[in-house]
């Protein structure tokens, strides 16, 4: 990618090679500027003050300011010729970008474009402004040191060409140094910030350890980075003192050596005048504009051409992985599945029998699936799966497209577990966990209404009512869970028993909701019959024996749907007991109490998933097979 951003660039350059040219001429003011830095000063001196003419001497210390005038003005030419440079550049950038984002319909692909290709734009421009005020400075102090001394160039010529040399051998392994330090930098904010507006969520399904352990994994990645950073960093360090700043010393040593052999007192102030007042500044922004600068340019031009598509010889890889079966895809037309499993095996252990065991399911979008099958069989461990709480063993986990490991994929799917929870704060805040900003009250009463929390939302005294999650019942807190839920932005839901407290007809006004949500595909782990009647599809778990179908298709042919549709039987409408206290500060890890309306099989797990498993979901009960 290195080589072809330079390949693209010097054609971009060779495009443009009178503007080049027109820079280089206005720099050639900047360099008559440099020469009179030193030069002017030191005729001052030997024909001027030190030989009893003052006259002259003033006279050339005016020729020292009309110098700086002329070269300010060539250096306001220098900016318009830059910028002759680099505003195409950034007009190149943007139709590449808005290209990409029109022709593939992608929204994603224009996310950040001011930003970045004004990094680009502005960072170009500053590169070529010190590059360029390098060479000139140099060439006009080296042109001075000779015009008033050949031997002053044998001092200062050598370390300033060491230090330069340095410089440019670091200059490769510093920029990849840099650029991997940003990277480790951008993945670490990126971890956190799907990280914190998470919290509740990653302590409500005990993630803590995955979590932690993949941002430690992070925070250590950017450390090794900024210590291999910070170890090359030092070589510029090196070069700047090397080049810039050993001169100074070698003529203040060289002194004597240098008078002795016929260099004057005006030539030798002349040479410290071209080292400290252009060499050693000209350097100095060289090695922290090129070194730094340079190496951010080439991260964000490598992100926007890899990033975008033009025709012709201008094409690149994108190197978007993210749906690589949609690339592959022989009929680009067919819908994206909002849920799509390939070949997903999944066990508690290296030694285990796999819970789930190649299985295969496309779930289209706005699609209703109702998952059942005996306690302990895997459905939480499913619903975990596409969760993304749980990695497969092997195959593919997808939603809308995209593997659930990727950050993209984390806001398309929103997982209620069994025991919802509720955390201490207004009602409203507890609603909106899943929304960046505060939700208007009008759309969330609305939600409140659609799912069936309307009446405890009056009870409580509307949005900007305290709840306390110890005085509701457990229900309730799953009326809340389910309208916060609705109110996401995630087309997909996973309703893992999140139910299981509700009365008949609140679980049905729920399920329907959802069913009916715009753009929605909803997921439900069972525990009624009346549940998997509703669903368009039904996915039978039952070992071995998995049946795929609508209700009326597998009570004729499977016969562990049958089997359960028997054992089915509606439970007595009660009030469950408020959850019971664990000391938590923040009392997010609720505890379902006794008298829960269950079905004589069903188990109720009181930790998240992974922690706690009925004994079928280790492997007794059998595994998942094959399920297109």
């Amino acid at each position: 990618m290195s080589e072809r951003i330079s390949r693209l660039g010097l054609r971009f350059l060779r495009a443009r090679w009178r503007v080049l040219v027109r820079l280089g001429g206005w720099s050639v003011l900047e360099t008559g500027q440099t020469f009179l830095t030193g030069y002017a000063p030191a005729r001052a001196l030997d024909a001027g003050f030190l030989a009893g003419r003052p006259e002259v001497g003033l006279g050339w210390l005016g020729v020292a300011g009309l110098g700086v005038l002329v070269g300010a003005y060539g250096t306001a030419r220098v900016y318009a010729a830059v910028a002759a440079l680099a505003e195409p550049l950034r007009d190149r950038l943007v139709e590449r970008v808005v290209a990409r984002g029109v022709r593939e319909a992608d929204p994603g692909a224009l996310s950040g474009l001011t930003q970045q290709v004004e990094i680009a734009r502005d960072t170009f421009a500053g590169l070529v402004m010190v590059s360029r005020s390098f060479l000139f400075t140099s060439v006009g102090a080296l042109v001075g040191l000779f015009s008033l001394e050949p031997l002053l160039l044998l001092v200062v010529g050598p370390p300033l060409l060491a230090g330069v040399g340095l410089f440019a051998a670091t200059l490769r392994p510093l920029a990849r140094r840099q650029e991997t330090f940003l990277v480790a930098d951008e993945a670490l904010a990126e971890n956190l910030g799907a990280v914190c507006p998470g919290l509740r969520d990653i302590t409500a399904t005990g993630a803590e350890a995955r979590i932690a352990a993949g941002t430690d994994t992070r925070i250590a990645a950017e450390l090794r980075a900024a210590r291999s950073l910070a170890r090359w960093g030092v070589l510029r360090v090196a070069s700047l003192a090397l080049g810039g700043q050993l001169p100074i010393v070698l003529l203040l040593v060289a002194a004597p050596w240098l008078l002795d052999r016929g260099v004057t007192p005006g030539a030798l102030v002349g040479a410290l005048a071209y080292v400290t007042q252009s060499l050693l500044p000209a350097l100095n922004s060289l090695v922290h504009g090129l070194g730094t600068s340079g190496s951010r340019l080439v991260v964000v031009l490598r992100r926007l051409i890899r990033e975008s598509t033009t025709d012709g010889s201008d094409s690149v890889d994108t190197g978007d992985t993210r749906d690589t079966r949609d690339s592959a895809d022989p009929n680009p037309s067919r819908p994206t599945p909002a849920l799509s499993l390939t070949s997903v095996t999944f066990a508690y252990g290296p030694h285990s029998a796999p819970v789930i065991d190649e299985l295969d399911l496309d779930v289209p979008a706005g699609a209703h699936l109702a998952v059942v099958g005996p306690s302990g069989i895997g459905k939480s461990t499913l619903t975990a799966l596409v969760a993304g709480l749980l990695r497969p063993r092997r195959g593919t986990v997808r939603v809308d497209g995209r593997p659930v490991t990727e950050p993209g994929a984390v806001g398309r799917r929103v997982l209620i577990p069994q025991e919802a929870y509720v955390v201490t704060g207004t009602l409203a805040e507890n609603l909106g966990l899943f929304r960046p900003d505060p939700i208007p009250e009008a759309e969330l009463l609305a939600a409140a209404e659609a799912v069936g929390l309307a009446p405890l939302l009056e009870a409580l005294g509307g949005p900007s009512a305290t709840v306390d999650p110890a005085a509701l019942s457990a229900g309730e807190r799953q009326l809340i869970a389910l309208t916060r839920a609705y109110l996401s932005y995630a087309p997909l839901v996973l309703l893992d028993e999140a139910t299981c407290h509700l009365d008949p007809a609140a679980e049905e006004r729920a399920e329907r909701a959802f069913a009916a949500r715009p753009g929605g595909t909803l997921v439900v782990v069972a525990h009624r019959i009346s549940s998997a009647r509703r669903a368009d599809r039904v996915l039978v778990m039952d070992g071995r024996r998995t049946a795929y179908g609508t209700h009326e298709e597998l009570v004729r042919v499977s016969a562990p749907y049958r089997a359960l549709v028997g054992g089915w039987h509606a439970a007595p409408a009660r009030r469950s007991e408020p959850a019971l206290a664990l000391g938590d500060p923040d009392r997010v890890d609720a505890v379902a109490g006794p008298g829960l309306a269950v079905d004589g099989g069903h188990v109720v797990a009181h930790r998240p998933v992974g922690q706690v498993q009925a004994p079928g979901d280790l492997g007794d009960g059998g595994t998942l097979r094959r399920q297109g």
